[in-house]
């Protein structure tokens, strides 16, 4: 009986430990891994944004004053990201639309709208699934810089990249 008992335990705890999961240690590995399988000292967390520089390779992109057209440098920025998402299939983000403190909530609001569908489209263009890819726009209610200038306001026109899934 005490036999039957030790092994019925024993087989129950070897099943558990042979099911166990192989997942690294550093969760985040896995999702911020680029086609070459490296790192590179890159850091992805669920929720994290670029911002932050908790999304992996994604970068924040900038816009002139008052526009959701995609410069050059812009396009360039979009591209790095798009490359990063094709190699990363796993990851999917929300794009947020920012804008400076000048014009109304509701003017505001909207351009931001058209920055980060801008942004999503090009990223379409570029070949990343669309349902990878969701769209807020939080206008000038979270700046990434204060101040009442030039410098300030450039960091606030931008379209932040958040992983909101890995």
């Amino acid at each position: 009986m005490f036999t039957r008992a030790f092994f019925t335990t024993l087989m129950v705890g070897l099943l558990a430990v042979g099911c166990a999961s192989n997942k690294p240690k550093n969760a985040q590995d896995d999702a911020a891994l680029g086609a070459n399988g490296a790192n590179n000292g890159l850091t992805l967390e669920l929720n994290g944004d670029s911002d932050s520089n908790k999304a992996g390779g994604l970068q924040t992109v900038y816009f002139a004053f008052d526009s959701s057209n995609l410069d050059a440098d812009t396009k360039e920025a979009v591209k790095v990201n798009a490359e990063f998402l094709k190699s990363n299939a796993n990851v999917d983000i929300q794009v947020e639309g920012h804008c400076d403190e000048r014009g109304g909530r509701q003017y505001n609001l909207a351009l931001g709208e058209r920055r980060a569908k801008a942004v999503r489209d090009y990223l379409v263009a570029l070949g990343v699934e669309s349902k990878r890819i969701s769209t807020i726009s939080y206008g000038n209610e979270r700046p990434k810089a204060e101040g009442n200038d030039e410098s300030a306001w450039s960091q606030n026109r931008r379209a932040n990249f958040v992983v909101t899934a890995k």
